[in-house]
């Protein structure tokens, strides 16, 4: 196996608006790391993971921050659209009117893993928030992708069931990057932590290593909060 970086930035800088986001920003991603991205919010979390989706888009699953489901579809429909593009048109459309049976199978499957069994067939929009995030994961899982890029997908649900969500979301990808908010989940469950503040990394690497002064440091609010 090719010891090559998945991701690889290089004095990246990225603006926004005419913000600057993030910059001269380096860094390199490995294969079967896991990595939670921290920071508050507008410090650019999101910024730096659309880069990375870029340079990986066919073997990533991206998990948006805001959910991007249809809400006058089903569950079943939405987890169905992970897999969308591997399809003809003709196979789609007649799955929208009427489910085959192998599709139905697996996303009914993945439903009960993450807790949505019986609303498989209940339309998006009556849905709580942490429902409609349980499945925007389950249509990233659906992808079966190598790699999971997630912008706070956990935010919505209580912390034990985001614990086992991102135990699931490990055991189905070989490479991890999340941004999060909850700075207890990104010591105790990610091997490795990026941090930002003021458009730099001031802190990349192992979580074990991340003193309780730089995340106070991390978790500072700066003057002005730059835009994501």
């Amino acid at each position: 196996m090719t010891d090559a970086p998945l991701f690889a930035l290089h004095n990246k800088s990225i603006a926004f608006k005419q913000h600057q986001v993030l910059s001269n920003i380096s860094l390199e991603i490995k294969h079967g790391e896991t990595v939670a991205i921290i920071g508050i919010s507008g410090c650019g979390k999101s910024s730096l993971l659309k880069v990375l989706f870029e340079q990986q888009r066919q073997q990533s699953a991206l998990c948006p921050q805001q959910p991007m489901l249809v809400e006058s579809l089903s569950v079943y429909h939405n987890i169905y659209m992970g897999q969308l593009q591997q399809h003809h048109f003709l196979y789609n459309l007649i799955n929208l009117m009427r489910p085959f049976a192998a599709p139905k199978a697996q996303i009914s499957a993945l439903t009960k893993l993450v807790g949505l069994e019986p609303q498989l067939f209940t339309s998006v929009d009556q849905l709580s928030g942490g429902q409609q995030q349980r499945t925007a994961i389950a249509r990233a899982l659906y992808q079966q992708q190598a790699i999971f890029l997630g912008d706070e997908p956990l935010s919505s649900v209580d912390p034990v069931q985001a614990t086992s969500l991102l135990a699931l979301i490990k055991s189905r990808h070989d490479t991890v990057v999340i941004a999060l908010h909850n700075k207890e989940m990104a010591l105790s469950e990610f091997d490795r932590i990026i941090a930002l503040s003021n458009t730099h990394i001031i802190f990349d690497g192992p979580a074990t290593q991340l003193s309780d002064e730089l995340i106070a440091t991390v978790y500072q609010q700066p003057d002005t909060v730059i835009s994501k």
